[in-house]
């Protein structure tokens, strides 16, 4: 596994296991199982893992997990596993929250985790409308700086007001953003703002929930009802780049440079963002360790170039969606904004 400096004394794996699926909404999980395989991800080298505040149950089964972790391989191996959680107010508590609501949710997290201080954490604001957002970041640094958090990153804000809150002085050290093949927009602005500022982008989305799979190869479009929560999310984006036909073309290519690599499609994509100019690391949405050899892989897989010159090729077919870094999701009466779930503090509470 490869590793990157996000922070002094902040080494993280450039794969990291992602949480999302863990909260509900992609079928039933097994907690016990679920902690072997973060026992297992760690051992083999992806030390990072991604959650949030208000993925359901996700922060506690992280706790239970460190524990665990700490019993069998002791402190110095534990030493080495970062947690990266999200605070993310609900929209209704926008324009009301305080500092101690602020202060509250941090320390909810912690308690959950069982951390003095949380590794990272990753600011989310649902509306930019309500303008507040680099004053809630700024007690966040307040925060850091009692030492409840170590490290303050952000989530799919846009290059305007990344700049922002790093000139009102909040130490940004990363910024999650949804990037993957097909939905270029962090190219636009936000990779040239976080480098000047020296944030390093944290991607999801990479694998469009699941899309990017040889079980969609060939298979007809997805369609209502859908099985889980990400597929319409990332249906749309695939509509908005071009259309399922010619996500197809993508997928066929993608697949021949993962069988000549004895790789997946998921991996291939993976990589190929991996690759992009300010990417620290790339989130895998691993619901098991079933893939966790080809998830370590990732960093390793030589695409030749001519295998990139028929993937940018079919690139190049598509249309760049628009707008900046979750300007389409943030427009509430939009078909993105409109599946988006905005007070998912009051159930994971």
């Amino acid at each position: 596994m490869d590793f990157v400096d996000l922070a002094p004394g902040h080494r993280i794996s450039r794969v990291i296991k992602g949480g999302w699926q863990l909260a509900g909404g992609h079928g039933a999980i097994d907690r016990t199982e679920s902690i072997e395989d973060m026992v297992a991800f760690a051992d083999a080298g992806i030390v990072t893992f991604d959650c949030a505040d208000i993925y359901t149950g996700v922060e506690e089964m992280i706790g239970v997990f460190r524990a665990e972790y700490l019993h069998r391989r002791g402190a110095e191996a534990l030493s080495r596993v970062r947690v990266h959680t999200k605070y993310v107010p609900d929209l209704g508590d926008l324009a009301t929250l305080s500092r101690a609501d602020v202060a509250r949710a941090i320390d909810r997290s912690r308690a959950r985790l069982g951390v003095e201080r949380l590794d990272l954490v990753q600011f989310h604001w649902w509306d930019h409308a309500v303008d507040r957002s680099t004053e809630v970041a700024l007690w966040l640094a307040e925060l850091r700086h009692e030492g409840r958090i170590a490290n303050i990153g952000g989530t799919n804000f846009d290059a305007g007001r990344t700049a922002e809150m790093v000139r009102a002085g909040v130490p940004l050290v990363s910024m999650q953003v949804q990037y993957s093949l097909i939905d270029d927009r962090p190219a636009r602005g936000m990779v040239e703002a976080a480098q000047a500022a020296g944030v390093s982008l944290l991607c999801y989305g990479t694998v469009g929930g699941g899309l990017f799979s040889e079980r969609w190869l060939g298979a007809p479009e997805p369609e209502a009802p859908f099985e889980n929560r990400s597929l319409p999310k990332y249906k749309l984006i695939v509509d908005e780049w071009g259309g399922w036909a010619l996500f197809q073309d993508l997928l066929a290519a993608l697949d021949r440079a993962a069988r000549r690599l004895g790789s997946d499609i998921a991996s291939v994509a993976s990589r190929l963002v991996l690759d992009r100019p300010g990417v620290a690391a790339v989130i895998v949405g691993a619901r098991s360790r079933a893939h966790l050899a080809r998830n370590l892989a990732i960093p390793d897989l030589a695409i030749s170039g001519a295998e990139r010159a028929e993937i940018d090729g079919v690139l190049a077919r598509g249309t760049h969606i628009p707008g900046e870094v979750y300007e389409l999701e943030r427009d509430r009466t939009g078909p993105h904004g409109r599946i988006m779930k905005y007070e998912l503090n009051r159930v994971a509470g």
